[in-house]
């Protein structure tokens, strides 16, 4: 019984940061009932919906979802209202506020999460007792609702935007350090195409991440612009961490599908394969120690012999090639020299000294992300432009 009870336990204490936000959660959505009930008449319930829906692990992601709550409701009440007025309650009125809404939210350019909010706040709006004060204050229910998220926002997560950035960077440098790893063994030994085949499809996985760790970084240093207790410098540094991680795991995936190619062929010479083992592993051993010194001082850096290791075992890779060049399949050797180019470039990333990390701007995060796939200004370009080309000739030069 005691055993089945800590196993209970666990499942909580194990989940540490997921139980904080559900708890903080079901607070925000308590609180904004209390509130919008006692602002108005049945108002709790958006309040509590609105706070529900906004509530996000950090302050600035909520503050931003607040942001595509309160424009869905706008748009969403104000086409709720212009049905209803036009065709009176009733099913033809739910289908076409819909189909407005959906509309108007595509001509806006709203992102995923606006673009949801603005069809259910204009079916929440016309729901029974539909008026224009009623709207109002489901209105002002829904600001209740987003600001009582973004302020208990702040206590969702355990962990600041840039302690989360550090686990997820930690997290993936570590399992490509793994995967180089098992790959070392493997290639030391006897390895089959089934064995690469799944290094191949591990190292796939592993850049899938790639998206989630920058638009985690992206967010620290955005939240490092704005927030007084943000260490800026910190997030920098961080998001650089995160820009090198991503390059490792590209070369890493890169590497794992050049050892697939070689299984495909005659394979590798066992003399030439121990030499990759032993590169592959300074690399898995360079990256893991990497990792460490994050966890241990976010502002560490690898010790320089361990990547100065991999260069040298990389040059011997090279030398051995050049000496048994003429026994070598012309596209093994190919194959085989390209590894010393993927690892260069891990000990570049690893040093930070690469052009390609600071001279080359990152992808912002995916415009499905944002409130606004495009920005106002952008859009009222678009719009202007559009407008102008309707108009005769002569009036044209007047916008």
């Amino acid at each position: 019984m005691k055993r089945h009870a800590t196993k209970f336990i666990r499942l909580f204490t194990d989940r540490r940061a997921w139980v904080q936000q559900i708890i903080v959660t079901a607070g925000a959505a308590a609180t904004a009932w209390q509130v919008g009930d006692l602002a108005f008449k049945n108002g709790g319930i958006v309040a509590a919906i609105v706070a529900s829906l906004t509530v996000r692990i950090s302050v600035h992601k909520s503050a931003r979802e607040g942001f595509g709550q309160i424009l869905g409701t706008a748009i969403g009440a104000g086409t709720a209202l212009a049905s209803v007025s036009i065709f009176g309650f009733g099913t033809i009125t739910v289908a076409i506020t819909v189909l407005l809404s959906l509309v108007v939210a595509h001509a806006l350019h709203l992102g995923e999460v606006a673009s949801i909010n603005v069809p259910v706040t204009a079916l929440i709006v016309i729901g029974p007792g539909l008026s224009e004060s009623n709207a109002e204050n489901r209105m002002a229910s829904t600001l209740i609702g987003a600001g009582i998220a973004i302020l208990f926002s702040y206590f969702a997560h355990p962990k600041t935007p840039a302690g989360r950035t550090v686990d997820q960077i930690a997290s993936l440098g570590l399992r490509s350090a793994q995967l180089l790893a098992v790959m070392s063994e493997g290639v030391a030994t006897v390895f089959t195409q089934k064995d690469a085949g799944n290094w191949l499809a591990k190292a796939r996985l592993l850049v899938e991440e790639i998206p989630k760790v920058r638009a985690q970084a992206l967010e620290a240093r955005t939240f490092a612009k704005w927030f007084p207790t943000a260490e800026r410098d910190e997030a920098e540094e961080l998001y650089s961490r995160g820009v090198a991680v991503e390059h490792i795991v590209v070369q890493v995936r890169t590497i794992a599908r050049t050892l697939f190619d070689s299984t495909v062929e005659n394979g590798i010479p066992y003399s030439i394969r121990l030499k990759i083992a032993e590169v592959l592993s300074a690399a898995s051993i360079a990256i893991s120690t990497n990792v460490e010194e994050l966890l241990n001082d976010e502002n560490g850096q690898v010790d320089p012999s361990l990547t100065n290791d991999m260069r040298l075992a990389g040059a011997a890779l090279v030398d051995l090639l050049i000496d048994d060049s003429i026994d070598l399949d012309p596209e093994q050797m190919a194959r085989s020299m390209s590894l010393f180019t993927n690892l260069d470039r891990i000990a570049d990333s690893l040093d930070q000294i690469s052009p390609a990390l600071h001279d080359v701007a990152s992808p912002d995060e995916p415009s499905s992300q944002k409130v606004m796939t495009l920005s106002p200004m952008e859009q009222s370009r678009k719009w202007r432009r559009h407008i102008r080309d309707l108009l005769p000739k002569k009036l044209r030069k007047y916008l």
